[in-house]
């Protein structure tokens, strides 16, 4: 049965339209779990540890994706529940191929820096050389990646979020397959895990835009560009809270490295790496959650029908808090199992990542609320907000408490300043949930 925006929302059909774009981002963060775990078992830690310095660096200039796609799909999504579908395919046109031309101008921007800024954060001479050529080649399909970040959030905007994630789908099995042709058969390390992972991207994108060009029956698809300058505008403002999420990520991703370099060397920037790739996975599904209902929540915001977005508001709630408790037990329990599969040929390294994990992921019970709160005023089309407690979640609460605790606590500082931060952030979400409610009517 289709499940069109306007539909009224239960448990299960609002946990089936979002499952769609949950697994989609679980497979799109799946690229650099695989090449992780691929390289770490076949070309050592060192290679991992420099795949975990470069990508960071990657995703602040990939990240414009998120910004696109979903101020973009929130802008059109209200288009059309204002009943114009004509204005919603030309602005959709208009937004890929902008974002495609910034992404191209950003990928020439990061292939010069890369080497820089890893210079700074302490790499040494083989990592160094190891990182820019993985970061390097990543660069060269940016274009691509940022199109395929685009796309996720119109397949949905479209009531075609299954569509999506075969798309996707395919893109991570042509990643794990190449990875396996190119590391394991061919030899090519570091540089075959780069090449397999752009391939997927490629894949994702072609086949993207393929879809939206050809069905031009479904409820979007792409028309003739709208070069609106003003409408592109209000769409990059709104999802500037994505874009700030994201690139505060990469910052912060990058001062973690920073510290775990001073105190560990790169076993610690290893252990880290291991830890994010299942944070990778968790937070994906967070993030795909608010991806799939924020194109709900923008059509009844735009329809003004302020019944259906109370029963959003109080539904998603519930099930963010529900499996965050369940992120955090299986992490408990599965981190051994975890580190195993990544580091279990350095007993020593083993260790430190269970410890590590153990610590960092109580921050699973409080971020899901973070994050749905950005996405929810996304939504409703109030980039500032947005964009305000995604600035204060990472870029101020995160680099500071990554900084700072380590001063007191060693390492266990570095684990733990995930936790401070998203509980001083839940505070500032919770503030703007309460003081805006009577504003948007959703509570």
């Amino acid at each position: 049965m289709n499940i069109k925006l306007s539909d009224h929302f239960t448990y299960r059909r609002l946990i089936r339209f979002a499952l769609p774009s949950i697994v989609m981002m679980i497979f799109t963060s799946i690229y650099s779990v695989v090449d992780g775990l691929f390289v770490s078992n076949l070309a050592g830690k060192d290679a991992l540890a420099a795949v975990n310095l470069a990508f960071p660096m990657v995703m602040i200039f990939g990240c414009v994706g998120f910004m696109f796609g979903t101020g973009g799909a929130a802008l059109v999504a209200k288009t059309l529940g204002e009943g114009d579908k004509k204005r919603a395919g030309r602005l959709f046109g208009f937004i890929v191929i902008a974002a495609a031309c910034v992404a191209a101008a950003l990928a020439c921007v990061g292939w010069f820096v890369l080497p820089r800024v890893l210079v700074l954060i302490g790499a040494s001479d083989t990592l160094l050389s190891l990182a820019t050529s993985y970061g390097r080649i990543l660069f060269l399909a940016l274009p691509a990646f940022v199109v395929q970040m685009v796309s996720q959030s119109f397949f949905i905007a479209s009531e075609k979020p299954h569509i999506g994630l075969g798309v996707t789908l395919g893109a991570g099995i042509t990643n794990i397959v190449l990875d396996y042709v190119f590391i394991a058969l061919f030899g090519w390390g570091i540089e075959g895990a780069a090449l397999a992972t752009i391939s997927g991207q490629i894949v994702a994108a072609i086949a993207s835009v393929a879809y939206f060009v050809t069905h031009r029956q479904d409820q979007l698809a792409i028309d003739k560009p709208l070069f609106d300058l003003r409408a592109l505008g209000r769409a990059c403002v709104n999802g500037s809270s994505e874009l700030m999420t994201e690139v505060a990520a990469a910052i912060v991703g990058t001062l973690y490295n920073y510290q775990l370099m001073q105190l560990a060397g790169a076993d610690g920037v290893a252990a880290y790496g291991v830890i994010m790739y299942m944070n990778f996975v968790f937070v994906a599904i967070f993030f795909g959650f608010a991806m799939g209902t924020g194109p709900v929540i923008s059509y009844q915001y735009g329809a003004q029908n302020a019944s259906e977005l109370q029963n959003l508001f109080k539904k998603s709630l519930k099930l963010v808090g529900i499996t965050g408790i369940v992120m955090f037990v299986s992490s408990q329990l599965f981190a051994p199992q975890l580190a195993q599969v990544f580091v279990g040929y350095d007993p020593a390294l083993a260790q430190m990542t269970i410890h590590g994990y153990r610590i960092y992921s109580g921050a699973y019970l409080i971020c899901g609320f973070n994050i749905f709160g950005s996405a929810f005023f996304t939504a409703l089309n109030n980039g500032l907000v947005s964009a305000l407690i995604s600035f204060m979640r990472t870029l101020v609460f995160e680099t500071s408490t990554v900084m700072l605790l380590p001063l007191w606590w060693g390492i266990d500082g570095v684990w733990c300043a995930i936790i401070v931060a998203e509980s001083c952030a839940l505070i500032l979400t919770a503030s703007f949930m309460f003081g805006l409610r009577k504003v948007y009517h959703y509570a």
